[in-house]
């Protein structure tokens, strides 16, 4: 029983306040709570009490309670790590968060009651730096993350193509051919690729053998999900393209300073996450994802996301930011969008964009030759070690597969006493993975110096003895 004997009007829950509760109940002529969701099966209510501490009436005991909660996470601000696998601890500078905290960007962040001019040129601008980057004609405003952007391109792919069907390179991570999947169905069906054990790259035969009338996409990331980059581009695209398909690429925008844009290869629409644009990991919601391509009617009719762009207004000589073939989204007709947007992460397009204005051509030429260095550095270091390997042959951006299967020892066990050094290793790939038996996807960025890296090593030689 709790300690109080009638209802809490709780301070920042509006709607508990009596009042507040009857009149709401009243507009939707409910009797009580119970009556407004009577039409929920009994079957699926929860009868029992959630596990929840009493009210917290005054703020002070709320902010330390929820401060005590917190306290309870051990972040990478803490600990060294080398964790990435889609989300990354890149440097944000602080004029990102400066941006996107205020208050005109912050809270009118999606849909139709914030038409803002203001902030359709921000995203205006995010977009053309994108396009500059992708060396692409169209990117859109951002939306939820890079699976969700890699999903809505074989979308768009199929509708473009007519075609039921995806070509996925092996070895694109669990968690995003998951969303992927899920996505797709049931337009399109997702057919895994083998990909080569030496060097990771696609495997070209497997390939020409799937490929077929059917296939509306073929797919992979570049730089890979497990680091390196796919020295087989070109010639995928081209076969993509000698059957009719369009090459679907997903990239990481932070290595296109150092690595060629798809566009550059044979990729048709381009599609990725820009959480390394300025964006803290946020305990993994710092994301949104973007999808790109030429400009030509056939591309530009199958984004469902909003696109901004720039055209005259009836003063001469001036310009006005606005929707792009508005009519395509869900936003304009709902019943009849290609797909169902709804609250974007426009915030983050922004923010993104303050970031490439920020560093400029020369400063993402800059990051990511630092990027490549570093983890050219780490694996010359790593691979030295008694029992490792690094798995992959070829070209690795910032991540990498670490080979502990020479170690008689399991990726856990060492990361167990990785963590006892206030370390926090690479992700466990054995069960994502199990070809691949005791292995773990390691990543630098440019906030390790060589004395972390140096630290990871002599650690690593600790544990592994």
């Amino acid at each position: 029983m709790s300690q109080h004997a009638k209802p809490i009007t709780y301070p920042y829950i509006p709607n508990s306040v009596p009042a507040t509760k009857q009149a709401m109940l009243k507009a939707v002529n409910a009797q009580s709570v119970d009556e407004f969701y009577a039409d929920i099966p009994e079957s699926i209510r929860f009868k029992g009490k959630l596990n929840l501490p009493e009210p917290f009436l005054a703020e002070a005991q709320l902010v330390r309670h929820i401060e005590g909660l917190l306290n309870k996470n051990t972040s990478a601000h803490e600990r060294l790590s080398f964790l990435g696998a889609g989300c990354y601890q890149h440097h944000v500078p602080a004029v990102c968060d400066e941006i996107n905290s205020r208050g005109e960007f912050l809270t009118a962040y999606a849909g139709d009651p914030y038409e803002d001019h203001g902030r359709f040129q921000a995203l205006f601008e995010y977009e053309s730096m994108m396009g500059e980057l992708l060396n692409m004609d169209v990117v859109n405003v951002p939306n939820y993350d890079g699976f969700q952007a890699a999903g809505t391109s074989l979308l768009m792919a199929g509708r473009i193509t007519g075609r039921s069907q995806a070509l996925v390179c092996g070895t694109i991570g669990a968690d995003n051919l998951s969303k992927m999947r899920d996505y797709v169905q049931p337009h399109l069906e997702i057919v895994l690729l083998d990909y080569d054990q030496s060097s990771g790259c696609m495997n070209l035969a497997d390939l020409k053998t799937k490929i077929s009338a059917q296939t509306a996409a073929v797919f992979f990331e570049n730089p890979s999900y497990l680091g390196f980059v796919e020295t087989h581009a070109e010639e995928i695209a081209q076969i993509a393209h000698k059957n009719g398909a369009l090459c679907v690429v997903s990239a990481d925008p932070i290595s296109l300073g150092v690595i060629n844009p798809p566009a550059e290869y044979g990729g048709d629409i381009v599609c990725g996450d820009i959480q390394a644009l300025g964006m803290h990991m946020w305990y993994g919601g710092g994301h949104a994802g973007f999808i790109a391509s030429r400009d030509e009617e056939k591309f530009v009719q199958e984004y469902p996301s909003r696109l901004f762009g720039v055209a005259p207004t009836q003063v001469e000589g001036e310009y006005g930011f606005g929707d792009v073939a508005y009519e395509r989204t869900s936003f304009a007709v709902r019943e009849e969008g290609k797909e169902w947007v709804g609250t974007a992460a426009a915030l983050w397009g922004i923010t993104a964009g303050v970031y490439l204005a920020l560093m400029g051509p020369q400063g993402m030429l800059e990051i990511g030759t630092g990027l490549m260095q570093r983890t050219k550095y780490a694996i010359g270091k790593l691979q030295r070690i008694l029992g490792v390997k690094i798995r992959f042959e070829g070209i690795h951006f910032k991540e990498f597969v670490v080979d502990f299967n020479g170690t008689g020892q399991t990726v856990a066990s060492i990361h167990q006493k990785l963590l006892a050094k206030e370390i926090f290793g690479g992700k466990d790939l054995s069960v994502e993975f199990p070809e691949l038996g005791q292995c773990a996807l390691y990543a630098v960025t440019e906030i390790h110096s060589q004395a972390d890296i140096d630290r990871l090593v002599t650690d690593l030689q600790e544990v592994l003895k």
